[in-house]
């Protein structure tokens, strides 16, 4: 062995040691051994699904190793239950989709796994999912464009990390969290171009207890959506930028629908992006509810739209729905916000007739258009100014 493997083979053990807080024995699983080849040309999928089907069966901890390269893969689904306590996915190398769009366009997810427990995603490796294609396809509107797949989903899952990781044009969303519960996510890097269509960065519904720490998030699409069920969610130190801002929401897609709640966004800048912190619901009917949402500490440069509630959601004004909003949005607090708005309007409050926007809370908000004071809109809403608020005029001041 060069000595150069040999001290990469000692960083990689070392690493084990220092991620797992298992004291039960690590049982180690390098792709290589199953087949999988670092060329980008020869399909390895087999040789990971076999990797990890020997890690979930071992009655260890374990580790599954990516070395670099290029790993051309298909679409692959792990799934649970497994014998192992952890499984700890170690990607050094880059793993690519197919450059036909239609071999992934036609599954749901690329990368997904399914009802596991205790699984880390780590790594200075990337996935390549090749999103350009398709979203010329999507661009020129034919009919024969398959939606595209989802980069990297979780569903049904528990005690989740995803560290390090890089996802680069994905046809769809980059990372999905569906009914999981003890989610971090930390230290990711998500690309795509800023035209690329439904390209959100991070969506998180029916969840609870998943944090987003210490991310970069350039997308066409929101940065980071959440959709119904999401409950204590944190986000922190992201950056977003371009993309459509982080979003809860669109909301009342159908009637019965579980509620977003606890959720705090702090330490966050947007550039150049379509919205900053915004709440979105369709006009029509629903059970839905946002309540004990905190944003604050938000940088906002030249965004189109920084602060907005918007219950009569309907992008590009085709087949809107056309009646009254059911979410109720309440207890809404928005703390040390500041920057540049690209529109006369920075404060936007679209709110239900029926179920108005109550205890919606402005503190120490500053933002200008042009060097000078910014606008602000508000319809149907019910709260508070404290400190220094620009622009005023929204809601009652408190001084």
């Amino acid at each position: 062995m060069k000595l150069s493997g040999l001290f990469h083979g000692i960083l990689v053990i070392v690493f084990v040691m220092s991620y797992t807080s298992s004291t039960s024995a690590m049982t180690n699983f390098n792709v290589l051994n199953f087949g999988a080849k670092p060329n980008g040309v020869t399909d390895s999928t087999d040789g990971f699904l076999r990797a990890w089907d020997a890690a979930c069966g071992s009655a260890d901890s374990s580790f599954i190793y990516v070395p670099k390269g290029r790993y051309l893969v298909g679409a692959m689904a792990f799934k649970g239950q497994c014998k192992s306590p952890q499984i700890i996915i170690r990607i050094d190398g880059t793993i690519v989709a197919p450059l036909d769009y239609g071999v992934l366009g036609k599954s749901e997810n690329w990368i997904s796994f399914q009802g596991v427990t205790g699984v880390s995603i780590t790594g200075a490796g990337a996935f390549d999912a090749k999103g350009p294609s398709l979203w010329t396809c999507k661009a020129s509107n034919s009919n024969s464009c398959p939606s595209g797949a989802t980069t990297l989903h979780f569903t049904n899952s528990n005690n989740i990390k995803i560290h390090g990781i890089t996802s680069l044009n994905s046809q769809m969303f980059h990372i999905a969290i569906n009914r999981c519960r003890n989610v971090r996510i930390q230290g990711v890097k998500i690309i795509a171009a800023g035209n690329s269509p439904n390209t959100d960065g991070i969506h998180v519904q029916f969840s609870t207890d998943v944090e987003i720490f210490n991310s970069s998030i350039k997308t066409g699409d929101d940065c980071i959506s959440l959709g119904p069920g999401t409950k204590n969610l944190w986000i922190e130190r992201v950056t977003c930028g371009p993309g459509h801002g982080i979003s809860i929401g669109s909301l009342a897609k159908d009637l019965k629908e579980e509620g977003v709640q606890n959720v705090t966004v702090k330490n966050t800048t947007f550039s150049n992006t379509q919205n900053g912190l915004r709440i979105k619901s369709w006009a029509r009917p629903s059970t839905g509810f946002v309540e004990g949402v905190r944003f604050t500490d938000s940088v906002m440069r030249n965004v189109q739209n920084p602060i907005v509630i918007d219950q009569n959601y309907c992008p590009h004004n085709e087949n809107c729905p056309g009646q009254i909003s059911g979410v109720k949005i309440k207890d809404i607090t928005y703390t040390d916000i500041r920057g540049t708005s690209s529109t006369p309007i920075a404060i936007k409050f679209n709110c239900s007739a029926e179920n108005p926007c109550t205890e919606v809370k402005l503190q120490n908000v500053n933002l200008t258009y042009l060097n000078k004071a910014a606008q602000s809109f508000c319809s149907n809403v019910v709260g508070k100014a404290f400190d220094l608020i620009q622009p005023n005029g929204c809601l009652e001041s408190m001084g």
